[in-house]
């Protein structure tokens, strides 16, 4: 780690935190738009810093919050410079379509094919890991710890508390060459269940918050909407997604078209999911659930791939291997590719702006760092226990591989906080139970993975 350059970015990041200052001392609109074009330079600068902790074996998720957590509070040392950040409502929007690219590029990744492919052991590991955390988050840290809380507090925590973090886990296994145990493939399944229940979850507790009743009909109703709209939306889109991509192709062919088609196909599902009542969120997932290169094949690229198939059909096994190996990337991931540009822009802004709302001088206040400390102890039980369904394999790998919260918690969190039902030092607590389930998981998850390798061997 170059200590140099640390000190040079960070340099340039007060450079332009003080240009952005200066320039809103000047006043007028211009001097406003201005000020916020050098505002979102600092954060995605300050992502850029924060990714250092991969150096480290974290992920870039962890730096980026704890940047936003230290640029929010150097007010307690008396430096205001970055305060008006968080009252920046461009860069507000910018960090909610963040959050919508982030749900939509998950869906992207976790297709219906990969889905079905899971077992039933899979499937049940996700279970116990969403009803067990959320069970304790409801009826035993709310009421434990924020005594006199409302149950709508209650409610969030517990939501929150059922998120996995897959990208964390899988990293984990991909760098020890473990992706292919069984291990691996039940907790990357169980988190693509995982995440579809939490933000069932999400939905069934923010439209209860909304709604403001708890009655087992409007349960009911929720739920049933909820499991409505996910199902109509990946049966209609489908249906719809081909012939859009057929449609719009006849216009243009290019990437830009299909990249225009695949971030209207997600912000589209994102304003229904809205105007039906649920997180715009969880239509962003579902649209990414939906769309399959193959609703692409009419576009250029997805030519290119068949004409080079069909040039090697003759060819002997090797050739055509070494041709598919080469192609497949560019066969399966594009339109992931397309979007990850956006996501590279704003999903930083997302996590840097909710490190900013972290208040840290309510941190100094013991009985919330035991709420905290307690919090992070229930995350860890509750989906340790989910390991015992595993069947046949090494029950803590699974256990602690379901652990980590990171970015899902996040966004959960911001949701209870958006809707009032979350305070600051509720939300300070659970920001510091994702980061400690971020940061303790892997080395621990590495560890038994490595122990396992031991007694085998």
């Amino acid at each position: 780690m170059n200590f140099k350059k640390v000190f040079s970015f960070s340099l340039l990041l007060l450079i332009a935190g003080a240009s952005a200052v200066f320039a809103s001392e000047e006043g007028g609109v211009a001097h406003s738009a201005a000020t916020t074009f050098l505002w979102i330079a600092v954060i995605l600068i300050a992502a850029k810093i924060a990714s250092l902790v991969e150096k480290i074996g974290q992920p870039a998720v962890l730096g980026e919050l704890v940047m936003g957590v230290i640029l929010g509070n150097l007010f307690l040392l008396g430096l205001h410079i970055f305060e008006p950040i968080k009252n920046d409502s461009i860069i507000a929007f910018l960090s909610e379509l963040g959050v919508v690219i982030l749900l939509f590029q998950i869906g992207l990744e976790s297709n219906i094919e990969k889905m079905k492919k899971v077992g039933v052991r899979a499937f049940l590991v996700a279970c116990v890991g969403v009803v067990v955390p959320f069970a304790l988050g409801v009826y035993l840290v709310g009421p434990l710890f924020l005594p006199g809380a409302d149950f709508n507090s209650y409610l969030f925590i517990g939501a929150t508390l059922t998120a996995t973090s897959v990208g964390i886990t899988a990293r984990v296994f991909q760098d020890l060459k473990k992706l292919q145990t069984k291990e691996a493939q039940i907790v990357l399944g169980a988190a693509v269940i995982d995440d579809v229940l939490g933000l069932i979850i999400l939905a069934v507790v923010s439209a209860m918050v909304t709604a403001g009743g708890v009655g087992i009909g409007v349960i009911s109703w929720i739920t049933a909407k909820s499991v409505l709209f996910l199902v109509s939306s990946i049966v209609v889109g489908q249906l719809v997604a081909p012939r859009l991509g057929k449609l719009f192709a006849k216009i243009n062919t290019g990437s830009g078209m299909k990249f225009t088609l695949a971030i209207s196909f997600g912000l589209f599902f994102a304003f229904l999911a809205q105007k039906i009542g649920l997180a715009p969120i969880v239509g962003a997932f579902a649209a990414g659930l939906v769309l399959d290169p193959v609703h692409f094949k009419y576009f250029k690229d997805a030519k290119v791939v068949r004409d080079i198939r069909g040039a090697v059909e003759g060819a002997d096994e090797r050739t055509k291997k070494n041709v598919e190996e080469a192609i497949e990337p560019h066969s399966h991931r594009h339109v992931e590719d397309l979007v990850e540009p956006v996501g590279l822009f704003l999903i930083p802004i997302f996590f840097v702006m909710t490190g900013m709302t972290v208040k840290l001088d309510v941190l100094f206040d013991v009985p919330i760092l035991l709420v905290a400390l307690g919090i992070t102890v229930v995350a860890f039980v509750g989906k340790i226990v989910s390991g015992l369904v595993a069947g046949k394999v090494n029950k803590y790998i699974v256990g602690f591989g379901m652990i980590p919260r990171g970015e899902v918690g996040l966004i959960f969190a911001m949701m209870g906080k958006s809707l009032g039902v979350i305070s600051d030092e509720i939300f300070s607590a659970i920001v510091i139970m994702v980061i400690l389930s971020t940061l303790l998981t892997p080395p621990i998850l590495a560890w038994l993975i490595k122990r396992d390798d031991k007694k085998i061997a």
